[in-house]
């Protein structure tokens, strides 16, 4: 029986997000990221979104374009300091965010997509990301309105020696937005370099993932050591082509080259 993934639109890969829906997006800064699925999102209008990425992109590209539409009610990242528009918004109380340790909010991911309902990690602990009081939203005249919540503690023997883990639960989401270099069309996805990033763990974290893909081929042409996630995280395949545009965050050259 075949199983085919392949979604002939943009609109069509989206369809389904609805208003209050989480949401989690691969990429890293600008690399990785899923613009169509993003831009097809930004034209469908749904609001109130939740979303979880490692950054909100820029001020015109990445998330950064439904953060200027006012579509995100909420962020949990890792990093946010290449968006003006980001800031604005949560220093006025107009978004919620939740700011992760990045190595913490990749194993949420990945746990989350893989059946594990939390775990333990040394990180963060002594911080406020343990114990609490973290801003998560402002109120207009710059008051806290919410702040994180205090994380149970676990005191583990570590090579003959007791350390403090925080607990962190993990985080699974109604969807999640991936863009790939290679897919067949059963779903299996081979991400490119540094393309790979957050990819795979957002892919896994969602209910229904979304891959956009320059390249499609069938099924058995891609080596099964090569696959970097199975099709059977992924729901839906989009083809953009391999001209998709791809921006670069910060071009640094060589005087004279």
């Amino acid at each position: 029986m075949s199983i085919d993934k392949v979604v002939g639109s943009a609109a069509e890969a989206v369809s389904g997000i609805a208003k209050g829906s989480s949401i989690a997006v691969g990429g890293f800064g600008l690399c990785g990221v899923p613009m169509v699925l993003i831009e097809a999102l930004r034209q469908a209008g749904v609001g109130g979104l939740g979303i979880v990425s490692n950054n909100c992109g820029v001020d015109d590209w990445g998330l950064g374009v439904l953060l200027a539409d006012g579509l995100i009610a909420k962020m949990t990242s890792s990093y946010v300091g290449e968006n003006k528009e980001f800031a604005r918004q949560y220093l006025s109380g107009e978004l919620e965010v939740e700011l992760t340790p990045q190595g913490t909010l990749a194993e949420k991911l990945r746990a989350g997509g893989s059946g594990i309902a939390a775990f333990y990690t040394q990180t963060g602990v002594g911080t406020q990301v343990a114990e609490g009081g973290l801003p998560r939203r402002y109120n207009t005249d710059g008051s806290i309105a919410i702040a994180s919540e205090p994380k149970p503690i676990q005191v583990f023997d570590v090579d003959g020696e007791p350390r403090e883990f925080v607990l962190e639960e993990a985080i699974s989401t109604d969807f999640s937005l991936v863009h790939a270099r290679l897919a067949d069309r059963h779903g299996n996805l081979v991400f490119d370099k540094a393309a790979r990033n957050f990819s795979p763990v957002a892919a896994m974290a969602g209910r229904v993932c979304i891959a956009q893909v320059e390249q499609l081929v069938e099924p058995g042409d891609i080596d099964p050591d090569q696959v970097h996630l199975p099709g059977v995280f992924v729901d839906r395949v989009l083809v953009v082509g391999i001209d998709v545009e791809k921006r670069i965050e910060r071009r640094t050259i060589t005087e004279g080259a």
